[in-house]
């Protein structure tokens, strides 16, 4: 901003919401009050340089001389003070604000440790190469770009993510096939209802699940009526061999780069099957590409739309490899889903920030997303090792599994050791999540007790005592 608005802004003064009660005997006392008021409240701090005679009688359409003898009042009160060439300004000694009693509202205390899954490490979000990306777009974005939103996106992030998508995660798509949205959960309520207050959906159920996964997926497919059917799930992914043994099945959500929690890649056979039995029963598979970018110990797997575009459709956010507080993430859809999906969401974009579309495409197409996740991916890697040197040394009976990739790895536990090793934790101070917890009421398959640790979330600095705790909890041998 020039600095000759800065100084005539401060000339003018601030801008006054006052009302004048007709009981105040009169327009000069009215005025008076008011403005001993909005001081006392504090809606007027100490310093506040007042706006002019003129300007503040024109606002309040009353007489000039009106305004300066209330101003003239008020400074020999000591509420006001003036100096020339310095305006008339709020006192120093001003009353402070009346308090206002409001109910408070106590938050518990956080974990002393926290090994939750599902949180990248805040603390590692690239701010100084998100700040330049913001201001390269910033600088770069056309005028359109600051009107209403695109329910389709930002065509820079489309465009970005269609090559970035394909490089990396083996994608068949265009721009034209990608819709933007504002996370995995929000992509979900477009396709089966929940948006606006729909409650139908595109897409009907019964909708085919992995026995383990996000309660939460569960709860907001419920809600919005459609019924899950689990699939047991092994070493080897969801058993897709399964879905033919379900009548009526419209479509089966799955994690095949890295199911979750369990963890693995789904086999390749079963990726087969599944998009065989889509074909031949006109049904579609939502793919969940859950931790896609994190792998360690195995070669990269590529997603399963690129098996058939027109029977899956394919889910992403950045929710894992930057950050949860940034509310971005995609669909890349078959062809004649693409307009249906763009009528759910209306004529202008309610939710996906154009700023934010316009950073990350910048992102992407620098290369600097691509030497983040790199980083990241190293970092993650090295925080598993640590993990896993740390329950060798001391909890060598604790079998880990999982662990290829992603940003957690699950602990098993003897029989009937899973409720009280949370409670133990909980003692401690110890956030964890137990495996019980992700398994879906349906599933026919024995449960089995264990632990989900997620390996992302502590700081560097805490990771070691959080590791530490964590040990300290875990069941002695029984052999």
């Amino acid at each position: 901003m020039p600095e000759s608005w800065v100084n005539s802004a401060e000339r003018i003064g601030a801008d006054l919401h006052l009302s004048l009660p007709a009981e105040k005997g009169g327009r000069q006392a009215a005025l008076t009050h008011a403005l001993r008021e909005a001081v006392r409240e504090g809606r007027l701090a100490p310093g506040t340089r007042l706006p002019p005679y003129r300007s503040l009688a024109a606002d309040l359409g009353i007489a000039r001389n009106t305004v300066a003898s209330a101003y003239a009042e008020l400074v020999a009160e000591g509420w006001l003070t003036a100096r020339q060439g310095s305006g008339t300004r709020v006192a120093a000694r001003a009353t402070p604000p009346r308090p206002v009693h409001a109910p408070q509202r106590t938050q518990p205390p956080g974990p002393v440790h926290d090994l939750r899954q599902g949180q990248p490490d805040a603390a590692s979000f690239p701010r100084t190469a998100w700040l330049a990306a913001a201001r390269r777009a910033l600088v770069a974005a056309p005028n359109e770009a600051f009107g209403p939103g695109d329910p389709q996106g930002r065509i820079e992030l489309r465009r970005a993510l269609a090559e970035y998508l394909s490089r990396v995660r083996g994608v068949r798509t265009t721009p034209g096939r990608i819709v933007i949205c504002s996370g995995f959960a929000h992509a979900l309520r477009l396709l089966y209802g929940g948006v606006g207050g729909r409650t139908r959906g595109l897409l009907r159920g019964p909708l085919a699940v992995e026995s383990y996964g996000l309660p939460f997926h569960r709860d907001l497919l419920d809600a919005a009526g459609v019924r899950t059917v689990p699939l047991s799930i092994d070493e080897y992914g969801a058993n897709t061999g399964e879905l033919g043994n379900h009548k009526g099945l419209k479509g089966a959500l799955l994690t095949p780069a890295h199911q979750f929690p369990t963890g693995g890649p789904l086999h390749s056979a079963r990726r087969v099957a599944a998009v065989d039995w889509a074909r031949a029963h006109d049904a579609l598979l939502l793919e969940d590409d859950y931790d896609g970018e994190f792998r360690y110990d195995r070669e990269p797997v590529g997603a399963v739309q690129g098996l058939d575009p027109e029977r899956v459709v394919y889910l992403g956010s950045v929710s894992k490899s930057l950050s949860p507080a940034i509310r971005l993430g995609w669909l890349v859809l078959p062809d004649h889903l693409v307009d249906p999906v763009l009528a759910v969401k209306g004529q202008r974009e309610a939710w996906a920030s154009a700023l934010d579309q316009l950073t990350l495409a910048d992102l992407i197409a620098s290369g600097h997303y691509d030497r983040h996740v790199r980083r990241m991916r190293q970092r993650y890697r090295a925080r598993r090792d640590q993990l896993s040197a740390a329950l060798a040394a001391h909890a060598p009976h604790v079998r880990v599994t999982g662990v290829a990739a992603g940003l957690h790895a699950v602990l098993s536990l003897p029989a009937g050791t899973e409720t009280a090793t949370l409670r133990a934790a909980a003692r401690h101070g110890l956030a964890l999540d137990g495996l019980t917890g992700f398994r879906h009421p349906d599933a026919t398959t024995p449960a089995a007790d264990g632990l989900v640790v997620g390996y992302a979330t502590p700081p560097d600095h805490a990771y070691g005592a959080a590791l530490e705790a964590l040990c300290g909890v875990l069941p002695p041998d029984r052999s």
